[in-house]
């Protein structure tokens, strides 16, 4: 790192990926500060500053010392271990140690305590239940829709709605298949020692709502523009397993939106207002890719000028907005998905955002990373 551009990036002050310390003495504090840089974004230690921002600097043995203690540390005290990298810098006369922590690529980090921390702001913090859960989810370790479902079993299937599916996908009725539902519920990896995971229970539960009453959708259609708005034309809790969910959230948008001439004939029959596909497509998205480790539901509301389509989780492992429009995609619920193709209008491989896109190009993306939603902005005609 150039002089320059440490004194810059003291001059900031602290923040979440810059900490300062004048000196460094105690392996197990230094390994928290790793592990917390480690499972949030990375960041910087300098090392020969106080809190204050002042360059005090160290004394060449007092470097030969950190840097033993950054090796053991790194190696003995954080799990998995990591591997910083450290670098001597002179401002002035004053020599600096800037420890560099990459952001891990095999989280979540703990130290040898078992204790998990993250990067808030300039401070650190012990890791949520919740938080952990999605930093394993993050790395593949685990996958929120294949998580087993406590208290469920193989009554709270609709057996009609899997008999119809099992028959048109294999050919042949479960009861032909001559195994028990239990083993078929296995081997479709729907369920476990005859409890559902929560795919078996989204995709063909009876209510699934018993079990996760936020797993649904609020939809709201506003008189007006504004979400604090306390006069609206309709709304409802749109329930129930996600088949049913997508017609029931379908048929609210439809009949909450205008149809237009769009230049035809007065007596030919009219076009809905925005792309049906770009609807249907978000719709689904929502649905399937929405963070389930999160408790929240998925929100649609209507506005006079926007609808917008909003899902708990950010997008995940360091996707952009950018990626998604060009099709580049990160499979949170694998198991959801797989069945999604086969039951929802959904084709996976990433396409799904690039035919919204090509049906109404003026949608519009917004990845809230501190509120951990994702928001879909569809615009709405001005006039009709």
């Amino acid at each position: 790192m150039h002089p320059e551009e440490l004194k810059e990036l003291i001059d900031k002050g602290e923040d979440s990926r810059t900490q300062f310390k004048k000196d460094i003495t105690n392996a197990v504090q230094l390994a928290q500060e790793m592990v917390a840089f480690s499972n949030t974004r990375g960041g910087f230690i300098i090392v020969g500053v106080d809190d204050a921002g002042n360059v005090v600097g160290l004394g060449s043995k007092d470097i030969r010392r950190l840097n033993q203690l950054i090796s053991n540390s790194a190696n003995e005290n954080v799990k998995p271990p990591i591997t910083p990298f450290s670098e001597i810098v002179k401002i002035g006369e004053r020599k600096l140690l800037v420890i560099e922590i990459k952001e891990g690529v095999n989280k979540p980090y703990c130290t040898s305590e078992g204790i998990y921390f993250a990067k808030v702001g300039a401070d650190k913090r012990k890791i949520s239940q919740e938080e952990l859960l999605r930093l394993f989810q993050e790395s593949g370790k685990i996958y929120a829709d294949e998580t087993i479902v406590y208290g469920s079993s193989i009554k709270d299937i609709d057996k009609e709605l899997l008999y119809s599916f099992y028959e048109k996908q294999y050919g042949e009725s479960i009861e032909a298949s001559g195994l028990p539902l239990d083993n078929i519920l296995e081997n479709l990896n729907l369920a476990n020692d005859t409890r559902l995971n929560l795919s078996g229970l989204m995709l063909f539960g009876k209510n699934p709502q018993k079990y996760r009453p936020e797993f649904l959708i609020k939809a709201v259609s506003f008189f007006g523009n504004d979400l604090g708005g306390t006069q609206y034309r309709d709304s409802e809790d749109i329930d129930g397993n996600l088949p049913k969910q997508y017609r029931n959230a379908m048929a609210f948008l439809l009949r909450n939106l205008r149809k237009i001439q769009k230049g035809k004939d007065f007596n030919a029959p009219g076009v809905l207002e925005v792309s049906e596909i770009a609807l249907q497509e978000i719709l689904v998205n929502a649905l399937i890719h929405r963070d389930y480790f999160i408790n929240a539901t998925i929100r649609i509301l209507i506005f006079d000028n926007r609808i917008e389509i909003d899902s708990p989780g950010k997008l995940p492992n360091n996707m952009t907005i950018e990626n998604i429009k060009h099709g580049i995609s990160c499979m949170r619920n694998r198991v959801l998905a797989s069945f999604a193709s086969k039951m929802l209008p959904y084709r996976g491989l990433g396409t799904g955002i690039v035919r919204a896109l090509k049906d109404d190009p003026a949608i519009e993306f917004i990845n809230d990373a501190k509120a951990e939603r994702f928001k879909v902005i569809i615009h709405r005609p001005n006039k009709y």
